[in-house]
């Protein structure tokens, strides 16, 4: 077979190409997501969080990170 199995997964011995934005500069991939951030907030698409939104999803994080898993206990 060549460089894919029949199924279309990569064979283990072969190392996953870096595409998008693995390849570009940090301060590239920083400069983009800056962007898109400024143009969500001109255009009133994006979301800023109030205090108590803040509060309620950081609790609830933390409430998933600390409760025992399905069949642990």
């Amino acid at each position: 077979m060549d460089e894919q199995t029949t199924n279309g997964e990569r064979q283990a011995n072969q190392p996953r190409a870096r595409r998008g934005f693995a390849v570009m500069d940090p301060a590239r991939v920083k400069e983009i997501a800056r962007r898109g951030g400024k143009a969500a907030h001109e255009k009133g698409k994006a979301h800023t969080f109030t205090p108590e939104e803040a509060r309620a999803a950081g609790r609830k994080g933390g409430l998933a990170s600390h409760r025992p898993r399905e069949g642990e206990e």
